[in-house]
């Protein structure tokens, strides 16, 4: 319809056609979801920012804000469950159809979230512990529901250290691939280390300067080390094994080999190595060469007489011979 001066009016079908669109419950629920969502969303990336600026705890910062971002997951579900709840007869043959290909399409999908139940339910490991998972070693720094993020160790770094690298290794790889967990019931490792001792070094002095300084070195972790691993004997069918350190002694064609063996913190086996090698090298150097360490220098004891005898009659009878033969020719 046209008014004078050329404007355009619509009437009443404008604001008709879009409370029909209200009415619609198919947008109405749309739109709740929507707009539920990106409320949700917003709030719980501000409670998370609150959170990591207020708790100084990092224990205690991760795992509130975790529980808020699983919190937000939870009230949009129920809002999605709710809003389809009416719904849902007039869309089964829809999601019978479309089930097989979506289950094929995100198969590994389906199985990084069981994977993550797998996790949460099956005490496989936690946040913190160190775990060697997809053959990846590192401390688990977060559980999501597809992937486990990793602070990788080793690699080009030697020994059990960060080298700087976040991995995010899927969930599915729990039911792939055995999971190591060395921070798990017994946060516990055996270590040993080998010391190459000379023939004819005082063998009982080289024992007992391992046992006081594996005493005086680890002999802290020994007392927690027992506790937990009777825990785990009562729970597992596991032998009572030895956690005190312990020395043995074999012989070989070189030398005599000592080795010591003892539990350490899964996070200190470095420190602890290099602690018992300072004072057991120190400890030798003051036993005056009773105990004198091996290696595999080659030395020449002694060298043997050589006997050098020239037959000149011989040598001149030869020379001679052959220069008559050079003119006769």
């Amino acid at each position: 319809m046209l008014r004078p001066g050329g404007l355009i009016i619509l009437g009443q079908k404008m604001p008709q056609e879009a409370i029909q669109l209200l009415n619609d419950p198919i947008a109405k629920s749309t739109a709740i979801v929507a707009v539920t969502a990106i409320v949700t969303v917003g709030l719980v990336r501000l409670a998370r920012s609150i959170i990591r600026k207020n708790v100084s705890d990092g224990d205690l910062r991760y795992r509130t804000a975790k529980f808020v971002g699983m919190f937000g997951y939870f009230v949009m579900f129920v809002v999605i469950v709710t809003e389809l709840s009416g719904r849902i007869t007039s869309l089964t043959v829809a999601i019978g159809a479309a089930s097989a290909g979506i289950a094929f399409a995100l198969q590994e999908v389906i199985v990084s979230f069981a994977g993550w139940l797998a996790v949460a339910f099956g005490a496989f490991f936690k946040v913190g512990d160190r775990v060697q998972l997809g053959g990846i070693r590192g401390d688990v720094i977060d559980i999501g529901f597809l992937r486990t993020t990793l602070m990788e160790c080793g690699s080009w770094v030697n020994a059990d250290l960060y080298n700087g690298r976040i991995v995010r290794v899927a969930n599915s790889f729990v039911f792939k691939e055995p999971v190591f967990n060395y921070s798990g019931e017994f946060p516990f490792l055996w270590d040993e280390i080998t010391i190459p001792v000379r023939y004819e070094s005082d063998y009982a002095e080289a024992r007992r300067i391992l046992d006081e300084i594996a005493a005086a070195v680890v002999g802290d972790y020994t007392q927690s080390a027992k506790s937990r691993w009777q825990e785990l004997v009562r729970s597992y069918r596991i032998e009572d094994a030895r956690v005190d350190p312990q020395v043995t002694l074999i012989a070989n064609d070189n030398w005599v080999e000592f080795t010591l063996r003892y539990v350490v913190d899964y996070r200190k086996r470095r420190s602890t190595k290099d602690a018992l090698f300072t004072r057991i090298l120190e400890a030798i150097e003051n036993t005056e060469g009773r105990v004198r360490l091996a290696s595999a220098t080659l030395a020449l004891v002694e060298a043997p007489t050589l006997g050098v005898r020239i037959h000149g009659a011989e040598l001149n009878s030869r020379s001679s011979s052959n220069g008559d033969s050079a003119a006769t020719g």
